[in-house]
């Protein structure tokens, strides 16, 4: 393998790194969104589940920034392709996510019960809809996505927002916001006391176990799929574009990678052992550890999927000869050397500060703190 090829996998590689962030990050934070109106029972209450995140949420947020951006530089073709296909999507997916620091900022801004309300309802929406979208848009990878390219590489959508919304798309947005609630009650757990720790306690269990299901209900489906397979086409490491290649649909070929490399199979067990393991430590009441596992559970499914789709990043229905791959629709050998130096840069700085903030902002949140603390949300 060649150096060009080795960082378009380096990049494949990294991309999932900065979506498993992402994932664990902001799905940590909109898991707490999502479960506001149930673990808070009380304004006082809701505004301790606030205050948990309060110090995290708008940073994590550059966990998002990362992988888009990731995308854009090391994947354009990528990123102009799922944008303009994903139109409708991407909106609401924006319009969702700018719900949320107008309900943290303002929410507590005016002391009336129906302002607030309305607010606590932006931040369930906030939470909700973004791991749906997350989740279903991996699951639409493995059904393929309807679009095309013209000779001049000018891609066209075919298809509908109502067919993205397909019952395995559901079933893998499901399984994101299961996983997405499961890492914020664990959060919550850490850091609450009283009714709040109790009530985030169930439903970390409650999670976990429906996250088991799904997962594995996915699982058996995917291996009834039909699947993408590339059989002819320039080497890896070339320059090239999708209409060089040739991609068949055979049954079972998303499983053709773990069959090639038995040792692959050790991924999605990692998922299944970290959130049954999650499961246990929750139920122990050892909600650092659950935290831990819950990060490496998102580790487990993220990598289940990308191990499943390799080399494909945007399958096409439509044209599966024209489907998107780690091999077609990366940039150049220089941009991808030049990023990689940045990203050896830049990301753990980004994991340092982000650990050191959460270990100086450590400790219980009460309710007593809260209500004596004017800067509180």
């Amino acid at each position: 393998m060649d150096m060009y090829a080795i960082l378009q996998v380096t990049w494949w590689l990294l991309l999932g790194v900065l979506l498993i962030g992402l994932a664990t990050m902001v799905g940590m934070d909109m898991g707490v969104g999502t479960i506001l109106r149930y673990v808070g029972r009380s304004d006082i209450e809701r505004r301790v589940a606030l205050n948990i995140i309060g110090p995290h949420w708008d940073g994590n947020q550059v966990w998002f920034i990362l992988g888009g951006g990731a995308v854009f530089a090391a994947f354009p073709l990528i990123y102009a392709t799922a944008f303009s296909g994903f139109y409708v999507v991407m909106l609401l997916l924006l319009w969702s996510m700018i719900m949320r620091p107008l309900g943290f900022e303002y929410r507590s801004k005016i002391d009336n019960p129906r302002w607030r309300n309305v607010w606590d309802w932006a931040l369930f929406i906030s939470g909700f809809v973004p791991m749906i979208v997350f989740g279903a848009a991996i699951g639409n990878l493995f059904r393929g996505v309807p679009f095309q390219f013209n000779w001049n590489l000018t891609s066209t959508y075919t298809g509908s927002f109502l067919g993205l919304l397909n019952p395995f798309a559901i079933l893998c947005g499901v399984l994101s916001l299961c996983l997405s609630v499961y890492m914020g009650s664990v959060m919550l757990m850490n850091r609450s006391e009283g009714d709040i720790h109790a009530r985030s306690r169930g439903l970390a269990r409650l999670a976990s176990l429906l996250s088991i299901v799904l997962f594995a209900i996915g699982g058996i489906w995917v291996h009834a799929m039909k699947g993408f397979v590339r059989t002819g086409g320039p080497l890896a490491g070339t320059a090239q574009t999708p209409l060089q290649q040739s991609v068949q649909l055979a049954d079972g070929a998303w499983l053709s990678n773990f069959n090639a490399h038995p040792v692959l199979w050790l991924v999605p067990a990692i998922g299944f052992a970290a959130l049954i393991c999650g499961h246990l430590a929750a139920a122990g009441n050892r909600s650092h550890l659950a935290w831990w596992l819950g990060a490496l559970s998102w580790l487990g499914v993220i990598g289940t999927a990308g191990v499943a789709l390799f080399p494909f990043l945007l399958p096409s229905v439509s044209h599966p000869a024209q489907s998107l791959t780690v091999w077609n629709a990366s940039s150049s050998q220089l941009t991808l050397t030049w990023m990689l130096g940045f990203a050896l840069v830049f990301v753990p700085l980004v994991v340092w500060y982000t650990s050191w903030a959460f270990y100086v902002m450590r400790g219980k949140v009460s309710a007593e703190h809260v209500a004596s603390d004017e800067h509180a949300y």
